[in-house]
């Protein structure tokens, strides 16, 4: 015999479930234009029928369910689309950082302009002719050493500021550094309150979404991989439970950076305590303990040190490094910024000396050889010059008259042969052997293409970068953001049913009344 109130228990726990799945809709619609939130549905699930089975299990004419009952509350989401939105994240943090380092290195050559290098080694060369027709002249001598001058002040410029460049790319690498650490650490801290909630029964959504962030923003500083566990206890089936997160090498290999409540810190290898400078460049990376201490060898965990090679070309710390310049497995200095110095370097060295090798061979207003032109202001000679210290001689600037403009035999004055300033001014077209057998302005303007043709390709590739992301985070949000349309509905069938349950539960009380209250009341 069936009990009298099963259809009150079964309504009653329609009212529950149905309760449930408001509340739900509820907080979807409340974190409607929360980051990160990703849709909240109630599993439900029929109860146990009746009656059980067994010997002494009664006998009815059929199986009697029982209700519903809400099994779990549970987020949408797509773990395959997640993994695809990273990996599109870790590549446009790669190209976003390469196309700014490369922007910002086009402005200070900024060419083509009137007041780059190429406009100051054009008014030089426009002074050495006017010098040529009048060699004799105070003012036109005046004129090439302050073009000169010129010339030698915007190899400084460049050379000052692609430093203050690498400066500022070094000092971005130690913050995004102390960010990857931070969100290592909320990661794992995450990891431990799931840990503690899981076992339970319970799903920790609200958890799971915000270590999903913590995740894309780690995405975005080098490649990674995750493995999920398990917790244990009475833990869910469909509970996500702790993750693995791995950084993955250009071969393949996976080291793990975090597993469950605990993670690891990157550190700079051989970085030293007054951190990156313009001077030095990153060896490497290593990885140590939550404690800051080394980790050592032969237990699960790898400490490292990690060369900039081993790391593949995704991802913003990666970018920043190769901008920034690291040692390179074969022990030579690689980088947007010190290959730009190099190069930069190398011109100024190398117009300098060539300069210097026809200025020479000439005679100056008074017969006498020429000096040397630009040398180096720290040694005030014509060893190891760079962009940085090439200076016009104070001999020549304190006295415009030793400029060699004649080509006479020494101690023979000729004022107004000026044939050795047209040599000088035709250096303009002088292939340089090291140059490159091609001349000054030739090879600034191959500086300057290349950096261009480099731009071009970092801004393509970040914008098919952003393109894809953007591609996966619309699929992304299809299925795991808020659609307020389908709330309201939702909430429109919850209300519904659960007034319907309620009304079940008003005519089984006017059942019940009728049994109770009208029952054994014949002829009354």
């Amino acid at each position: 015999m069936r009990s009298t109130f099963m259809g009150l228990e079964t309504s009653k726990r329609g009212l529950f479930t149905q309760q449930s799945a408001l509340y739900t809709t509820g907080h979807n619609i409340a974190n409607a234009n929360t980051e990160g939130y990703s849709r909240q549905r109630v599993n439900m699930q029929p109860t146990l029928g009746y009656p059980g089975s067994g010997l002494n299990a009664p006998k009815t004419a059929g199986h009697i369910g029982t209700g519903v009952e809400a099994g779990s509350v549970q987020r949408i989401w797509d773990a395959f689309v997640d993994q695809q939105y990273r990996q599109e994240t870790n590549k446009l943090g790669y190209w976003e950082a390469r196309s700014k380092a490369i922007s910002q290195l086009e402005d200070v050559l900024n060419e083509p302009s009137d007041y780059g290098l190429a406009k100051a080694l054009d008014e030089f060369w426009n002074a050495l002719q006017d010098l040529h027709v009048q060699p004799e002249d105070g003012g036109a001598r005046a004129v090439v050493v302050q073009r000169a001058i010129a010339v030698a002040d915007s190899f400084h410029y460049i050379h000052n500021s692609i430093q203050q460049l690498k400066e500022n790319a070094g000092n971005e690498i130690g913050i995004l550094l102390r960010d990857a650490n931070s969100v290592l650490q909320q990661i794992a801290q995450l990891n431990h309150q799931i840990q503690t909630v899981e076992p339970n029964g319970y799903m920790p959504n609200d958890l799971y979404d915000e270590r999903d962030k913590l995740l894309d923003q780690l995405s975005t500083y080098f490649p990674i991989e995750l493995e999920y566990g398990k917790s244990g206890g009475n833990a869910l089936p469909i509970a996500e439970g702790p993750v693995k997160v791995y950084l993955k090498l250009k071969d393949g290999t996976k080291v793990k950076l975090i597993d469950g409540k605990d993670f690891v810190q990157f550190r700079i290898d051989g970085d030293t305590s007054d951190g990156l400078t313009p001077e030095n460049s990153v060896q490497g990376f290593k990885l140590v303990d939550s404690q800051g201490n080394d980790i050592p060898s032969g237990n699960d965990w790898d400490g490292g040190p990690f060369s900039i090679d081993s790391f593949s070309n995704l991802g913003k710390l990666k970018s920043l490094v190769d901008s920034f310049g690291y040692v390179a497995a074969d022990g030579t200095e690689k980088g947007l910024f010190p290959e730009m110095l190099e190069k930069i370097n190398t011109l100024a060295k190398e117009f300098a000396e060539a300069f210097n090798n026809i200025h020479t061979s000439g005679t100056d207003l008074d017969g006498a050889k020429g000096v040397n032109f630009f040398v180096n202001k720290e040694t005030a000679d014509v060893v190891n010059i760079t962009a940085g210290n090439i200076y016009v001689s104070n001999e020549i600037v304190n006295d415009p008259n030793k400029i060699a403009a004649s080509n006479s035999p020494e101690h023979q004055a000729e004022p107004g042969n000026g044939k050795n300033a047209l040599a000088l001014a035709n250096l303009k077209f002088n292939p340089i052997a090291g140059l490159g057998n091609i001349s000054v302005q030739s090879c600034f303007e191959g500086i300057v293409g290349q950096l261009g043709v480099d731009g071009q390709q970092a801004q393509r590739l970040t914008y098919n970068a952003l393109t894809l992301q953007q591609s996966v985070s619309e699929r992304r949000a299809s299925i795991s953001s808020v659609s307020l349309d389908e709330e309201m509905t939702n909430m429109i069938a919850f209300q519904q049913a659960y007034n319907a349950n309620a009304r079940m539960i008003t005519v089984i009380d006017e059942t019940l009344d009728k049994i109770i209250n009208g029952m054994g009341r014949v002829g009354l």
